[in-house]
């Protein structure tokens, strides 16, 4: 019995009008049909100027792809960040790790502080706070 690899991830969209998809046809076509709207509203230089943006903003849109990605696919994640609101985290900076903090050399003359400091009336889970820290 022979085995045959079967392809995975294949992206592939269905051509509707020649070697154009729906979606290309529709940016092409949009871009194109303004273009002959303006022929006849606007003046010449005027309808030239737009026509070649109008024309080069709807082939870049059908055809333009930037890393592999597809160029409507990149303004829409571009427009989603710009105007969805945004969450910021700020954690507050710690000291290094309580094995790397240097403890001051006590001076020659002054008692020795304990490693846990007895501290009264405070509850027991600050104690425990305190015992975890100096560890």
């Amino acid at each position: 019995m022979d085995q045959f690899t079967v392809p995975k991830f294949i992206e592939h969209k269905t051509k509707i009008i020649g070697p154009l998809t729906l979606q290309q046809f529709i940016f092409v076509g949009t871009a194109g049909a303004l273009a002959f709207f303006l022929y006849f509203v606007a003046p010449f230089p005027i309808f030239l100027m737009a026509a070649i943006v109008l024309v080069g903003g709807g082939t870049a849109l059908a055809f333009g792809k930037i890393e592999g990605r597809p160029l409507p696919e990149i303004l829409k994640g571009f427009f989603s960040f710009l105007f969805k609101p945004k969450l910021y985290l700020w954690r507050k900076k710690v000291g290094p790790p309580p094995k790397l903090r240097k403890e001051p050399a006590p001076k020659p003359g002054e008692p020795k502080e304990p490693a846990v400091p007895a501290v009264a009336g405070k509850s027991r889970l600050k104690n425990l706070s305190i015992h975890i820290e100096t560890k």
